[in-house]
């Protein structure tokens, strides 16, 4: 399948940096390390970075948060985890993971974990991301999602017009 087949959009004229992938993983330890994995191979793709910058080490870190994340606490068994990743013209890389427990909200992010092996993770995603937050789509579905800076200038409209 062509990223084109798996997002349902035909591709972004050459002279625009809007970037979408959209692809369900199944909702287990495999797919949340997949996410990961082709996030980190999206956005090295759409950026030229390499795969050791530090840009592309902050996305792998969020994308594997998130991801883990809803496998752990959003996932019912047999149940897809949905990933969807945009390029956006201001020079963020927009992550979202979107589950089926709308009921598991995302708790606020503190340094004082539950207990000693889990709890520090929304800190890594808020240490990372500019911005990020959840939506609650309806009864069975919630996308938590967040916003990294990718170290591109952002593009602009009036740059776009002079390509």
């Amino acid at each position: 399948m062509t990223q084109d087949q798996l997002t349902d959009a035909t591709p972004p004229p050459p002279h625009t940096s809007a970037r979408r992938l959209a692809l369900c993983l199944s909702g287990t330890k495999r797919g949340a390390r997949l996410a990961r994995h082709l996030t980190v191979q999206q956005f090295t793709e759409w950026t030229g970075l390499p795969y050791d910058s530090d840009p592309a080490r902050a996305v792998a870190l969020v994308a594997a948060e998130l991801a883990s994340n809803a496998v752990r606490h959003g996932s019912l068994p047999g149940r897809d985890v949905r990933l969807a990743l945009r390029l956006l013209p201001d020079g963020h890389l927009h992550i979202e993971v979107t589950d089926t427990r709308p009921e598991h909200l995302p708790a606020p992010a503190t340094s004082e974990p539950g207990d000693g092996t889990s709890g520090r993770g929304l800190l890594l995603v808020q240490a990372y991301a500019d911005r990020w937050g959840h939506t609650v789509h309806d009864a069975y579905t919630k996308t938590v999602w967040a916003e990294v800076r990718t170290g591109l200038t952002p593009v602009r409209e009036r740059d776009i017009h002079l390509l």
